[in-house]
């Protein structure tokens, strides 16, 4: 980044006196860039929440996120409940889900459910957090390629 003004003299060189001559030092620019990416690299694994789940997979579209972060509940396949990382009973959800949307704009919550959770049990999750005064109950699935879809239910 430095910056050279050649001082009169030898006119040998054809340049006239007072010339600018300026030159571009890369090398801090990318020490920071590789740092920066050696940051990135150590930092997102660690960014994945939740617990390990085998989602169901359906067709669809995946949610648009605004500001405020929608609450996942998620249940594994043992059944056990969490919100936020943090264990709950269903006895618990009808007493503390009312607290926790107390302040929240959006009376919304997204049901990351084990696969192999049965129907009843998802059913009355599901139930408990209406009680609670949640409108909006969603569920978290992963998303199927539609080209694998097609090679799973042509492949015999």
């Amino acid at each position: 980044m430095g910056m050279q003004v050649e001082q009169g003299g030898g006119g040998d060189r054809g340049h006239s006196s007072g010339t600018v001559l300026s030159e571009i030092n890369v090398t801090p620019f990318v020490d920071v860039m590789l740092v920066l990416l050696i940051i990135f690299m150590v930092t997102a694994p660690l960014m994945t929440q939740g617990l390990e789940l085998d989602l169901p997979r359906v067709r669809g579209e995946t949610l648009i996120e605004d500001d405020e972060h929608p609450l996942v509940m998620e249940i594994d396949a043992e059944g056990g409940l969490y919100l936020n990382e943090h264990e709950f009973t269903l006895e618990d959800l009808e007493v503390k889900l009312p607290a926790i949307y107390a302040n929240r704009t959006k009376k919304e919550l997204f049901i990351r459910a084990d696969g192999s959770v049965t129907w009843d049990y998802l059913a009355q999750v599901m139930a408990a957090a209406r009680l609670a005064g949640i409108p909006k109950v969603g569920m978290v699935t992963e998303a199927v390629d539609l080209d694998e879809d097609e090679d799973e239910e042509g492949g015999d």
